[in-house]
């Protein structure tokens, strides 16, 4: 090998022994966390856990994740010890540009705005509209409405089958004022109803607003 490779070798020594090492300490509580020993983040994962939450949460790819720990696959389970290597530091993107989207595009984001938002106020039907938009924008977020809304575990539609029901016009409707009006909230990256959701990590989002029975958090 040469010195390069000698040197990246002897990083991923050091943090695989910093791993086995951790493994044998308890954390107090109840309360997973993070810490960091000799700048590596060792980090305790929680019930609902995925890589993905996790590559937002601490502004690392999940594949990045997923390598530091030699895992196969995105599989982790509470209780399980990961490595969070460094976030790379990357360029913001221009938030100020307008989004363009196909034809196919605006459908696929208002089967979802019908989906999660049936029965909701318009207002809150464009904001859910929105957050994808938003989330486009955002670098802990994938570029694409249809790789945001596909996502691991980021919208029950997607899970349950709703996401391929068509979509009303209101919804389409939502979308497209989304897309056409200068929008006042450019910061909301979630949405839940508190009333049917058990995520603790979603409550400790600052909230940017409430419409119907959504909150919306950044």
């Amino acid at each position: 090998m040469n010195g390069g490779e000698d040197m990246k070798y002897l990083a991923l020594m050091i943090a695989a022994f910093m791993l086995i090492s951790f493994q044998i300490v308890q954390n107090p509580g109840k309360q997973a966390f993070a810490k960091t020993i000799d700048n590596v983040d060792i980090y305790t994962v929680k019930e609902e856990d995925s890589l993905s939450k996790l590559s937002r949460q601490f502004g690392v790819a999940a594949e990045d994740i997923q390598k530091a720990n030699y895992k196969k696959d995105e599989k982790i389970f509470a209780g399980d010890k990961l490595i969070i290597p460094s976030a790379p530091k990357k360029k913001k993107r221009i938030t100020e540009q307008k989004v363009s989207l196909s034809k196919g595009e605006k459908d696929l984001l208002a089967r979802l705005v019908h989906a999660e938002a049936k029965g909701e106020p318009h207002a809150g039907k464009v904001a859910v509209a929105e957050v994808v938009l938003n989330r486009m924008k955002d670098e802990k977020f994938p570029d694409t409405v249809k790789e945001v809304i596909y996502e691991d575990r980021q919208f029950e539609p997607v899970d349950n089958g709703m996401i391929n029901k068509p979509a009303g016009k209101d919804s389409q409707k939502a979308v497209q004022e989304a897309l056409t009006e200068e929008r006042k909230d450019g910061e909301s990256l979630f949405f839940f109803n508190p009333d049917q959701t058990n995520s603790k990590w979603l409550r400790t989002r600052a909230v940017t607003k409430e419409i119907g029975n959504h909150r919306f958090a950044k």
